[in-house]
């Protein structure tokens, strides 16, 4: 049967902005959202561990034409971009948790097609330039601390980060100008496809929204985050392996935070 025939209608229209969301959710609130994602992931884990594979190969994939055209230097602050476009990626995921929590079976199709039209188009298209944009600033803060100097290779690379002047003032400045793309495209990422799958939103109005839930619940939020990124450099310190499990497992507990702070102060 086509996937087509199985949409899901939307909810409710949102409710006013006075009560439209909950609010200060405690810091422990995150391990109960991996506990839930873990349960969707074990219902009919199929589709999940074959979509995770998906995204492991695609990840692969990226990295050997990396290498193979010569960018090599760009791998590590596209690896950080990763984390940018990740909420994108894991679009199905989001759809198979919406589907179990209405009681339906999930089906492969409905998961690479979810039905988000162009609003989920375009709130891609902004987490995908925002992750272009910070790889194309990582490049010129190299040739700023650097100048244009070929790419020393992976076995320099980290001597000369860490025990130089330029390479500590890269690492100083990089890693500022990288936490201020991280947090803007995590506020208004992290539950901006989610609105749009659930509400049918629009693109701006999602992110938005994203935006305020993440700061209407900063103690909770930052420690997803930091799971978030705990998480991956654990799938990356596999080989990336582990990402064919640990990021349906993020995804599923993305939608389940996502109802968490979706909910009015009073439900």
């Amino acid at each position: 049967m086509s996937h087509s025939l199985d949409i899901l209608p939307p909810h409710e229209p949102a409710l006013p902005r006075s009560i439209d969301h909950g609010r200060d959710l405690p810091a422990s609130a995150p391990l109960a959202w991996l506990a839930a994602g873990w349960r969707d992931l074990w219902t009919h884990p199929g589709v999940s561990l074959l979509y995770g594979l998906g995204v492991t190969l695609l990840s692969y994939a990226i990295i050997y034409l990396m290498f193979s055209i010569g960018w090599a230097q760009i791998l590590f602050p596209a690896l950080a971009g990763f984390l940018v476009i990740g909420p994108l990626l894991a679009t199905g995921l989001y759809e198979k948790s919406r589907y179990l929590a209405a009681g339906r079976k999930p089906s492969l199709g409905a998961m690479l097609f979810p039905q988000g039209g162009a609003h989920l188009f375009f709130v891609g298209a902004v987490l995908t330039t925002l992750m272009l944009v910070w790889v194309r600033a990582a490049v010129l803060l190299y040739a700023l601390f650097f100048g244009w100097r070929p790419f020393p290779g992976f076995d320099q690379i980290v001597p000369m980060l860490v025990s130089t002047p330029p390479g500590i003032g890269l690492l100083v400045v990089g890693t500022a100008v990288g936490g201020l793309f991280a947090a803007f495209s995590f506020a208004i990422g992290a539950f901006s496809i989610p609105l749009v799958l659930d509400r049918r939103l629009d693109a701006f109005s999602a992110m938005g929204l994203s935006l305020s839930y993440v700061t209407s619940n900063m103690p909770a939020t930052m420690v997803w985050a930091v799971l978030v990124v705990g998480l991956t450099l654990v799938s990356l310190a596999t080989g990336l392996v582990g990402l064919i499990l640990i990021f349906p497992l993020l995804g599923h507990a993305t939608w389940h935070a996502y109802l968490a702070v979706r909910q009015p102060p009073d439900a």
